[in-house]
């Protein structure tokens, strides 16, 4: 069972992202959404916190406008009433939002975090939570990321922006943990 201090943070699992070319192509990691199920369920069923965090673009056209149809959760990080949904216009959970302070209020001193994207949005809130004191612990395979292009216009490969990025996280801000390894220490009692 997982402690009772520990909330699971899903970040902006949300319909745009099935659009892999707005994002930059190629993306890796393709059974995030799979494990994220997964996860949730145990969660759900053991007790602790879950929160959710949805990206409300401000940027016109957007496709993670509130007034886009890329904006709805996807369908295996639905929310349940009663679990808290946090609404940020940047890249940390934590800018502009009471995620500090509600969980603060829920005794939460660890975080498990997974969603989209491993270098935007995952890396910026795994950063500040552990400034802000949180143990945090990184899902590497229920995180994902997509192809970029660097300023001198070579493309880098979704699977090496997102290692680099988690190798970035890595004894510094995060344990980096895979989905299976988290749910066997769950089992076995560990959170």
């Amino acid at each position: 069972m997982p402690d009772p201090q520990t909330a699971l943070l899903l970040i902006d699992v949300q319909q745009a992202f099935d659009d892999h070319s707005a994002w930059g192509g190629a993306r890796n990691h393709p059974q995030a959404e799979a494990n994220i199920a997964r996860l949730l369920q145990t969660f759900r069923e053991s007790g602790p916190m879950v929160v959710h965090v949805r990206h409300a673009s401000t940027t016109e056209g957007s496709p993670l406008a509130p007034d886009q149809p890329g904006y709805r959760v996807k369908p295996e990080a639905a929310e349940r009433p009663g679990e808290p949904v946090i609404v940020k216009h940047v890249n940390s959970a934590f800018i502009g939002t009471s995620l500090h302070e509600q969980l603060q209020t829920m005794g939460i001193r660890s975080l498990v975090i997974v969603g989209a994207t491993t270098d935007h949005c995952c890396s910026t809130t795994t950063r500040m939570a552990a400034n802000l004191g949180y143990q945090v612990t990184f899902v590497d395979d229920a995180t994902w990321t997509y192809d970029k292009r660097h300023p001198d216009g070579q493309v880098m490969d979704a699977e090496l922006v997102h290692r680099v990025n988690v190798a970035s996280l890595s004894g510094e801000f995060a344990d980096i943990v895979m989905t299976d390894d988290l749910l066997a220490g769950i089992r076995a009692g560990g959170s």
